[in-house]
């Protein structure tokens, strides 16, 4: 009985640290699709000036 008990407070440990990656990654995410968004806006906006001339 003693060994289940093991086994679930270590499945419980991987769990969460699994769910910390997972939240981790999706924020790495975000920022990386905010900084895309910025270098396309300035991207554009450069090339739209270059037209106007």
């Amino acid at each position: 009985m003693m060994m289940g008990s093991f086994f679930m407070v270590i499945y419980m440990i991987f769990m969460l640290g699994l769910f910390g990656l997972s939240v981790y990654c999706l924020i790495l995410f975000i920022k990386l699709a905010i900084r895309g968004i910025r270098a396309l806006d300035i991207y554009i906006d450069k090339d739209k000036n270059k037209n106007d001339i």
